[in-house]
């Protein structure tokens, strides 16, 4: 059952299985045989598409940030760049939820059982702010936002939904506090916090979920 280098499926199955069996199980889970039991292969598949499973759990987090990138890529920049930046928001928990085998990958999850991210690897998941450091910007340069660091105000976008994200994934957040409710008063009180004027914030956070489903779900 030894892997054939020109089979298209193998490399993004096992990819797939092993994000699954992290999400299910844990890291203790991912080992070579294990996933070449679920993928229907050689163990030798994880050693010839990815030079062993470090190599795999590195390219596990390349593919997460990947798709990450590719959901912001989807947001359309528009005359109103808070709108564009609470669509952003939406984009990011949409694609965490949507992939959520492959959210605790991205963030050193693995690390308890040896699997460690290098720098490089870190710096291929800080380079998806850059469709929002340039959102913050023109969010600057219109007034909405105070005239601050983009780069600054683009951490603060990442880190506090990156927090309600995980609360949403892990089930902590429950009626009548629930993810969905707690999710767009945040994005509201984001875009405040930044400078905007609560009215307009609230605003532009109606047109982004007016965009969410012809922008980022059908996508």
């Amino acid at each position: 059952m030894s892997p054939r280098r020109s089979d298209p499926e193998v490399r993004p199955l096992l990819l797939e299985i092993a994000a699954r069996l992290l999400h299910e199980e844990g890291p203790r889970a991912l080992s070579t045989r294990r996933l070449a039991a679920e993928a229907g292969c050689s163990t030798m598949a994880v050693y010839t598409y990815f030079g062993g499973m470090s190599g795999l759990v590195r390219h596990m987090v390349h593919e997460g940030f990947a798709r990450l990138e590719a959901c912001f890529s989807r947001v359309a920049r528009t005359a109103d760049p808070v709108a564009d930046m609470a669509l952003l928001g939406r984009a990011y928990r949409h694609n965490a939820l949507t992939n959520p085998h492959l959210y605790r990958a991205m963030f050193g999850a693995l690390s308890l059982s040896g699997f460690s991210l290098s720098e490089e690897d870190r710096q291929h998941g800080r380079y998806t702010l850059t469709n929002v450091v340039e959102c913050a910007r023109r969010c600057i340069e219109t007034g909405r936002f105070v005239r601050r660091d983009p780069e600054m105000v683009a951490h603060h976008m990442w880190i506090t939904l990156h927090g309600l994200v995980t609360l949403d994934l892990g089930e902590y957040l429950v009626p009548p506090y629930d993810a969905d409710r707690c999710f767009e008063e945040q994005l509201t009180m984001l875009m405040v916090s930044v400078g905007d004027r609560p009215e307009a914030a609230q605003r532009s956070a109606r047109t982004a979920a007016g965009r969410f489903d012809v922008e980022i779900k059908s996508g």
